[in-house]
């Protein structure tokens, strides 16, 4: 089936060489296209996943800090309600200084401080927390086995 309006076969290769690299063009342009759609569509569900992430980290140190307050206020009950002399006395101070002290570390550094923390004690002391993740893992496996 020849081309009609054409009866050269030269002519009719060139037509299809043109129509052939006109197309393969035109899929590549739209190839393009939807590759910057999708880019752009990634983009924003990163943009979006970071706002999640970063709400939630904003939710957990706030719940970090409230729990602080409320470790600060059960020390001030333990101090008033408890008693204040003898063994009794010095060990129910001992727990309110210790709540205290961690509720006051709770509401400055907050979930993201205490993350620094551990990641500094244990960058300073890399084998005793080696040894200690085992012994979790060993611990977990255990719990979960019986």
């Amino acid at each position: 089936m020849a081309n009609p309006t054409s009866t050269n076969p030269r002519e009719s290769a060139s037509d299809l060489k043109n129509k052939a690299q006109s197309t393969a063009s035109a899929v590549a342009d739209k190839g393009r296209e939807m590759a910057d759609k999708a880019k752009d569509a990634g983009a924003s569900l990163m943009d979006k996943a970071k706002d999640v992430a970063s709400g939630a980290g904003k939710r957990a140190d706030d719940a970090a800090s409230a729990v602080g307050s409320g470790m600060e206020s059960l020390a001030g009950t333990v101090r008033e309600k408890m008693p204040h002399e003898g063994y009794l006395g010095s060990a129910s101070s001992a727990v309110a200084g210790a709540l205290e002290t961690g509720g006051r570390y709770l509401k400055e550094e907050k979930l993201s401080g205490m993350a620094d923390d551990l990641t500094d004690l244990i960058k300073r002391n890399p084998i005793p927390a080696v040894l200690i993740g085992l012994g979790v893992g060993f611990l977990l496996a255990q719990a979960i086995r019986s």
